[in-house]
């Protein structure tokens, strides 16, 4: 989830070392002993993957939207590409850095850091940030606290893959205690996010802790189930991935089928404005659908799993990050085969953009967290061993974004110097721009606008050209009466060298158009 990366898919070679069964998990009712050993292999092999697993798959991000790549179609793997992206392109690894800043965070606050810390760090990362991250770092630059910065009222791309992304240091703190991860996914997760985009996170975050306390890659259909457990069966999300897995049941050799089912029934857009009525789809349902096609499809294997998550497309790198994380959270780090973890060792040390903290740190970092968890809901840190104290997951309460808006249609305004401007019929609308604002002068100017509907002011907005401050999505309003509407957006203070880009509008109605044949 970047800036949409152009270059060749090349070559790979699609074999891989069998899977070694890790040493023994003990379980004792509801407590479950892991030597230490094995715990700190494990949360290793997850950093580790992820990291491997977004490298792999960047050549597809969002090269393959709406489809997937075929079999025939070779992918690229070998012992420089993890260096060359650290060197060349370190905005790849949003996946991890914004991990890491959450995790800086509990480092240097503890466990119990407030939202409000979380957010600030992610509004004053030195990285870049897009979709529903950058909305949020928006918003809370300008006032907005969270949950407030995530809402869907507030953020267009509350929908997003954002929090789904960026959970996996949730789980891996929490080695089987499901309910004490979300309580922190509350905290992290809505600070960009919301309904099915909160509920991206707190699935994989699920996934993580769960798969931490198994060691047999057979329960990974189990581990999907309960994970899943945790999000209301009403949702789109939890519909979506239960949809995965029946038809994986149905036809387990064959993720093609799956994947052509699951696109026809969930792969519409409704928040994002960039991927409405497009094949773009950034949206968490869909993705995580991918990464569970990876984990079922894969098989416990590191290869078909990373093959397969990417070659769903979409967010085709951030996927096989997670699917290939979960998968080594079950194994351990030394279980992934050599072909995967070469050229590791060449960028271990290095820190990850925007942050001083590399994947070495965050091996040791996230162990430490970990045992901070167990011996705070109920378990023990012995000597060699760790005693987690295990949790029954309990479904967290529903929430709908975007509820009873349905786009309709998109529309062209009519742009001059000075204002910005449209009419249509419905009940909320959102601008889209591919990056919102072009400032060939690089003077960092902020426009200053006021947005008016059927003449009344609704809101004054600044809007950076500085990339890092940006608003992702430059206007939107939701839940307006339902009728027609005219809309003036005035800029103050135009320049000759930046403009605000509108690309085309998204317009909202409290009815899904459907054509009748």
């Amino acid at each position: 989830m970047k800036n949409f990366i152009l270059f060749s898919l090349l070559v790979i070679v699609g074999s891989c070392n069998p899977l070694k069964k890790t040493e023994d998990v003990g379980n004792d009712s509801n407590s479950i002993t892991i030597s230490k050993e094995l715990l700190k292999d494990k949360i290793k092999g997850a950093w580790a993957a992820q990291t491997i697993g977004v490298t792999f798959g960047l050549p597809a991000e969002f090269e393959y939207n709406s489809t997937f790549i075929r079999d025939n179609q070779k992918l690229e793997w070998n012992d420089s590409l993890l260096f060359i992206e650290f060197r060349e392109r370190p905005g790849t690894y949003d996946d991890i850095y914004i991990d890491l800043t959450f995790m800086k965070v509990i480092e240097e606050e503890g466990i119990d850091a407030p939202a409000q810390s979380f957010a600030e760090a992610l509004s004053k990362g030195d990285y870049k940030l897009w979709f529903a991250n950058q909305t949020a770092r928006y918003n809370i630059l300008n006032g907005l606290t969270p949950p407030e910065s995530g809402h869907w009222l507030n953020n267009p791309c509350a929908d997003d893959i954002d929090f789904q992304i960026e959970a996996d240091f949730i789980g891996l703190m929490s080695p089987g205690m499901v309910n004490s991860a979300v309580e922190i996914c509350d905290k992290v997760g809505h600070i960009m996010n919301y309904g099915d985009g909160y509920y991206g996170g707190v699935f994989v975050a699920s996934l993580y802790s769960l798969a931490l306390i198994s060691n047999d890659v057979n329960d990974i259909e189990s581990i999907i189930k309960k994970a899943l457990s945790v999000i209301p069966a009403e949702s789109k999300f939890a519909q979506c991935i239960s949809d995965v897995i029946k038809w994986y049941n149905e036809d387990p050799n064959d993720w093609q089928s799956t994947w052509f089912k699951t696109s026809r029934k969930w792969g519409e857009s409704i928040g994002s404005p960039l991927g409405v009525f497009r094949p773009f789809n950034i949206d968490a349902k869909i993705n995580a659908a991918w990464v569970v096609i990876g984990l079922l499809y894969g098989n416990g294997d590191f290869t078909r799993t990373f093959e397969i998550a990417t070659r769903c497309g979409d967010d085709a790198d951030c996927n096989p990050a997670t699917a290939g994380g979960v998968l080594a959270a079950i194994t351990g780090f030394k279980s992934i085969p050599s072909f995967w973890t070469q050229g590791l060792d060449k960028i271990e040390n290095l820190p990850f953009m925007g942050i001083d903290i590399s994947l070495l740190d965050a091996y040791d970092m996230s162990y430490r967290h970990a045992e901070e968890m167990i011996k705070r809901n109920g378990g023990e840190v012995k000597e060699d061993v760790v005693i987690i104290k295990q949790q029954i997951p309990e479904t967290i309460p529903l929430e709908v974004a975007f509820e009873g808006h349905y786009p309709v249609k998109t529309i062209i305004p009519q742009k001059t110097k000075n204002e910005i401007s449209f009419e249509f019929e419905g009940i909320g609308f959102a601008v889209a721009g591919p990056s919102n604002i072009k400032d060939y002068g690089k003077r960092n100017h902020v426009f200053e606008t006021e947005m008016y509907i059927d003449g009344e002011l609704i809101e004054t907005a600044k809007l950076p050209t500085a990339t890092n401050q940006r608003r992702f999505t430059p206007f939107w309003k939701y839940k307006l009466p339902k009728g027609k509407h005219k809309v003036i957006i005035k800029i103050l203070n135009p320049v000759d060298y930046a403009q605000i880009e509108t690309k085309y509008v998204v317009i909202y109605d409290d009815k899904p158009y459907k054509v009748d044949f």
